[in-house]
């Protein structure tokens, strides 16, 4: 099994590594390129991969992070103003999304997906790449509840 311990800023991608968004959110995973040779990630705690992203591996060799089709909703608003109430409400409820020009993504979930209808987005269930906002301050969720 190779070693996956760095992340880097540039290089010529000789191998993808394809994983889904939750995978992409564990510094610690046992995995496999998409060549098939299994792999390692043995990154910092807290990284989260995007997509396009460089690592490095045991081997020297450089790897490229893909984002895999995974299940998603997608939330289509006809009016800015409904696509802003969307993210208002999804944001408030900490959900991980994926924003685009009045459309949006996130996991799969049925009460969500009801409360966008009733909202007045078309909400459908697609196979895609998700890559979520990384956050307002580019990590993820850091405040604290009381």
């Amino acid at each position: 099994m190779i070693r996956i311990e760095a992340l880097i800023d540039s290089g010529k991608p000789e191998l993808n590594l394809t994983l889904p968004f939750n995978d992409r959110t564990k510094s610690r995973l046992r995995t496999h390129l998409d060549s098939g040779e299994e792999a390692g990630l043995f990154l910092p705690r807290g990284t989260v991969l995007r997509a396009g992203q460089l690592l490095r591996d045991d081997l020297n060799r450089v790897i490229q992070v893909c984002a895999a089709e995974e299940p998603v909703s997608v939330g289509r608003a006809d009016s800015h103003r409904l696509f802003a109430r969307a993210c208002y409400h999804l944001g408030n409820r900490h959900v991980p999304l994926q924003v685009g020009n009045r459309w949006l993504r996130y996991q799969p979930d049925n009460v969500l997906d009801e409360m966008l209808i009733q909202l007045g987005l078309t909400v459908s269930q697609q196979l895609l790449p998700f890559e979520p906002e990384a956050g307002a301050y580019g990590g993820g969720h850091s405040h604290h509840h009381d």
